[in-house]
Parts: C-alpha cells; structure tokens; sequence
C-alpha cells in the first residue's frame, strides 16, 4: 500500500552533515532506499531552522535547505519528482516518489513577506507557522504567554490562501490555533497526536481535533514517543491507540501520519525508520479494513494537497 509521510527532518540533519548521502545513508531514519522498500509515495521534507540560529542568518539558512533538498535529494535520483499540487501526485510514475518541501516555522522569514514569497517561488508548498517558540506570525505551545496570531500573521495567512499553499497547526499555541482555523482556507496538522490520551502540550485537544474534521482536514499522527505514551518508551500499538481516538471523534476520513524521523533520537519499538513501515501496515490491516487502510496511508493525507487551478 502506497505511504504518504508528512514530515520529516532529513534537511536539519543534511545541514548538520553535508556528506550524508540521501541514497543509502545509515544516519538517515529516512533515505531513497528505505522510501523504495516501504512503498512511501509522498515524502515531506521540512526545512527547520532552530532556535540556536542567529536571526540575522535565519532566512540564508532556509535557503541553504532548499538547496540541499535540490542538490541532493532531487537532481540525483530521477526517482524523486517535486509535488506542488494535486495533479502532480496523479501524474506520479510506479517507480517514482513525491517529495513535498515544507516550511516549519516562519523564524526564517523574520517580519518580511518578500522571503515568504521567495520560499514558495523555490517550492516551498506548505508552511507552519512556528515551531515552539515565539515569532512575528504567532506564538507557539511552549511560549508561556500563549498568544495567538499577529496581524503580520494574518498576512502570511492570506497570502498563503491567495496562493493556495496549506498551512500547518503543528506547534501553534492552542490560542493560534484556533485564530488559523478562522481565517485559513487549507488548515492541516502535519504531526500531531492526541492530549487525552498523551498529555503532551504539543498534542491536540479533542475540540481542534473535532474543528479539523469539520474543515475536512487532516491530523498526522506522529511517531514522537513523548507524544504517544506517558511511558519511557512507545509501541505501534500506542499508535493504534491514537488512530482509534481520532475515529471515535469521527475522524476515520482525517487520520494520516507525520513521521518526524530524523526528527526524534529515540523511535517507536519496531519502527526505527522508514525502511520498517511495513510493521505499521501489517498491524493496520489487522485491525482495520484495507479502504480504512489505504485512507490513513495515503488518501486522507493526499485530500489536504490544494488542487490548485
């Protein structure tokens, strides 16, 4: 069954290292081959600059990402095929892999809309608006004060709508949360778990589950085990607990995954990469029929892509 992966973290880690290797590279939880094995169609790869990132340097280190993800990722391996739209996932080959290039965190563009426009004129498809933290856009779930949206951040919300790129939930304080579920046109959780079931500030409570659902949108179940169990360690079937929750709040048509390999140093037992998806798909099949399968797999993810005119 074919996977779409919302977010990854191969970037950062190609910024650390520039001589990992996306082909075959160890130090990847994520690489060509592992994709290839487990059948992951669509990848997304996020560009996050941390918090340890000078602000005046912020926005070169963004575009050092994108060019990264150009020369390393796309121009060697004809295999991989940049998605921008819709109809680029539908004119995929077999042997071919979509790979979606987000934004995670609007630090890089600092107060200026022109390097907003800039990322999105380089590919950039889908945009969180911060990370933890606070930023010009809004504030994010550790930021104490727990602001919402900025009037700045309306304007990035309605330039990203004027250009039909998805805007991601994942970190936003809860009070930004719901500013975006306002004013946002294609509102999505790329990696998020639940709260009542894992108490994790990063998780989302049952009623911005519910407003997603009623969006028509989507949650990425994250594979972040401080996100899954309060335990020191997490299981797919914590995973499984975490898909059965959303669908018992209707959500059978939202549920999708955002890893976050490359992302998290310690992983979920018997999902250590991408290469051990098919552990995930073969508990899912035993719980669940395979139309409910292939939804979480793919097509709920694959609905959150703008059809773009």
């Amino acid at each position: 069954m074919r996977i779409f992966d919302a977010h990854c973290d191969v970037l950062y880690k190609m910024m650390l290292d520039p001589t990992i290797r996306f082909l075959d590279d160890q130090e990847l939880h994520v690489n060509l081959r592992s994709l290839m094995k487990s059948n992951v169609k669509i990848q997304t790869f996020a560009i996050f600059v941390p918090e340890s990132v000078h602000a005046d340097v912020k926005f070169n280190a963004a575009l050092y990402m994108i060019e990264l993800f150009y020369s390393n990722i796309m121009k060697p391996y004809p295999e991989m095929q940049l998605i921008q739209s819709r109809k680029d996932i539908q004119k995929l080959k077999i042997n071919e892999i979509g790979a979606i290039l987000s934004l995670e965190g609007c630090d890089a563009i600092g107060n200026d809309l022109i390097k907003l426009k800039t990322l999105l004129r380089l590919g950039v498809s889908a945009v969180g608006l911060t990370w933890n933290y606070a930023n010009a856009v809004a504030d994010g779930v550790l930021e104490k004060r727990g602001a919402g949206i900025t009037s700045f951040g309306k304007k990035v919300i309605d330039l990203l709508n004027d250009a039909q790129v998805s805007c991601d939930v994942s970190h936003l304080s809860e009070r930004g949360f719901w500013d975006v579920m306002e004013c946002a046109q294609y509102p999505y959780a790329s990696h998020s778990n639940c709260y009542s079931l894992c108490s994790h500030p990063r998780n989302l409570k049952d009623a911005q589950i519910r407003a997603l659902i009623n969006k028509d949108s989507v949650i990425g179940i994250t594979f972040v085990p401080e996100f899954l169990s309060s335990k020191s360690s997490a299981t797919i079937t914590d995973i499984l607990r975490h898909i059965d929750y959303v669908c018992s709040l209707g959500g059978e048509n939202h549920v999708g995954f955002g890893s976050d390999f490359d992302g998290i140093d310690h992983t979920v037992i018997n999902l250590s990469s991408a290469k051990e998806y098919d552990h995930l798909v073969n508990e899912l099949i035993k719980h669940y029929s395979n139309i409910q399968v292939e939804k979480f797999l793919f097509k709920n993810m694959m609905k959150r892509i703008p059809v773009k005119s």
